[in-house]
């Protein structure tokens, strides 16, 4: 697996034997970074169920400014930590362990904002709802963020969780891509307030 664009275009991912791990396809990842190609610059980026780290580091790749990954398994942490070391973008990245849900709670408590996000989740176990639900009070997010969720086609998207709407959904073999965009109209709940931690 390659890195399609941007400044470490052609470099390989570290090779990996862990199962259970499943990036995106590259077709995949070139449709959708097409698609988010003029949120990506300087953006500040969350890769939720990071598994390889691969739709992050194409983010960094096309001049993203920031990238959290988040994925429950230690294994995947040491995995993304691997590529940003081999991809010298350790400065650029950072890499959680721990529930994704849980972790978006934890940046938003603590002011962070991102403009986009990418969620793929293991398919068919209602994370994809769960995680948008946590996105949907808009607090771990930017002015005018990009919400791009992964999920197999026989999963029925949800039309919108708190503020976030479906904007755009595109189906690629058994997969699909849905985009999710901020609700602008309705604001913020105001006994939600940002915490320091």
């Amino acid at each position: 697996m390659r890195i399609i664009a941007g400044s470490k275009r052609g470099r390989r991912l570290v090779d990996w034997e862990e199962s259970g791990i499943r990036p995106v396809r590259d077709f995949v990842r070139s449709a959708l970074f097409n698609i988010v190609d003029d949120f990506v610059d300087g953006a500040v980026c969350l890769d939720l169920y990071a598994g390889t780290g691969s739709l992050g580091l194409e983010a960094l790749s096309r001049g993203a400014r920031r990238c959290l990954f988040v994925d429950r398994a230690p294994e995947a942490c040491a995995i993304v930590r691997r590529n940003l070391a081999a991809f010298d973008l350790l400065e650029a990245g950072e890499v959680f362990e721990g529930d994704a849900v849980a972790a978006i709670d934890r940046f938003s408590r603590r002011g962070r904002r991102f403009d986009l996000v990418f969620l793929d989740p293991p398919y068919q176990l209602g994370a994809v709802p769960a995680t948008l639900r946590a996105l949907g009070d808009g607090r771990a997010l930017a002015s005018d963020p990009v919400v791009v969720a992964a999920a197999s086609v026989a999963e029925t998207p949800e039309p919108g969780c708190g503020r976030l709407r479906l904007a755009d959904r595109r189906r690629y073999g058994d997969n699909q891509l849905l985009f999710y965009r901020l609700d602008k109209s309705k604001p913020n709940d105001p006994d939600e307030r940002t915490e320091d931690a």
